[in-house]
């Protein structure tokens, strides 16, 4: 059965670093699209960023409120997508998703494959 799970989550003080990482069981990240989405309290999820599978040049895309600060990478020996969040803001509090597509990639929210979520939280 295929799965995908955040991890790395947690709560850190504005500036503050970290590592979020998305696994994956019954699915090759490498030959996937693979993004991170965000939620925060009272907002719509919203793209945060994306790699493209190898084959199409693992392509990579920011939402412009992460760019200089967010950096995706994979680890395709692991099998895993990381996100590391550097000079997090509050702003950067939500549920941090993962989700996967063998067929697409891209900061839509059409991923057939989503994680559960892990929760960052930013404070002052």
């Amino acid at each position: 059965q295929l799965q995908l799970v955040e991890s790395g989550g947690g709560s850190v003080q504005f500036g503050g670093n970290l590592r979020l990482s998305c696994s994956a069981s019954g699915l090759a990240l490498d030959d996937a699209g693979v993004a991170w989405f965000r939620q925060a309290p009272g907002k719509e999820r919203e793209g945060v960023s994306a790699i493209s599978d190898v084959r199409g040049g693992s392509r990579i895309v920011y939402g412009d409120s992460v760019k200089g600060r967010f950096t995706i990478s994979r680890d395709n020996a692991k099998n895993i997508v990381y996100l590391q969040m550097n000079n997090l803001k509050p702003e950067d509090t939500a549920v941090y998703y993962c989700a996967a597509d063998p067929y697409y990639w891209g900061m839509n929210q059409r991923y057939d494959y989503w994680g559960q979520g892990t929760q960052v939280t930013v404070s002052i």
